[in-house]
């Protein structure tokens, strides 16, 4: 029966997470509206920082969507082909509509947790990135130059 059946358990998981995300995401979306809105009314402020942070963590979500997809895939014996994203059956070595080869590392798709449990993303502040500093070769050649 599909009461006990422990990938239909996993699959509903999955899906109950990807569907948190998606309210999550949504709720992102709103945000950002929000944002853009009071710096359209108001020259002065300057949102991009949570717009910007609004939209990573967006990002984040919809990888973490997609991840949990290949899941509830692998979990009903299917993986995705990378050229045309068609279904296969996991035994495929090859995809039956495109012909393209499986790599070896889509078959050992890590085992997924049994339960998942969804919390939402959390938006950090990002630091500005720091000035890279010229490697040492760099700087010896430099000063041989100026000789």
């Amino acid at each position: 029966m599909a009461f006990f059946d422990p990938k239909a358990k996993n699959i509903a998981n999955y899906q109950r997470s990807i569907d948190e995300k998606k309210v999550s995401v949504s709720r992102y979306y709103d945000e950002i509206g929000r944002y853009y809105y009071k710096q359209y009314k108001d020259l002065n402020v300057d949102n991009t920082k949570d717009i910007n942070n609004r939209c990573d963590a967006i990002t984040k979500l919809t990888n973490e969507i997609e991840e949990l997809n290949v899941k509830i895939l692998y979990e009903k014996g299917l993986k995705l082909c990378p050229n045309c994203r068609t279904e296969n059956n996991l035994e495929y070595t090859f995809c039956f509509k495109c012909g393209s080869r499986f790599d070896e590392e889509a078959k050992k798709v890590a085992e997924p947790a049994p339960a998942v449990k969804a919390e939402p993303a959390k938006v950090e502040e990002t630091p500005a990135p720091e000035a890279e500093e010229p490697a040492p070769a760099q700087e010896e050649t430099a000063a041989s130059d100026a000789e």
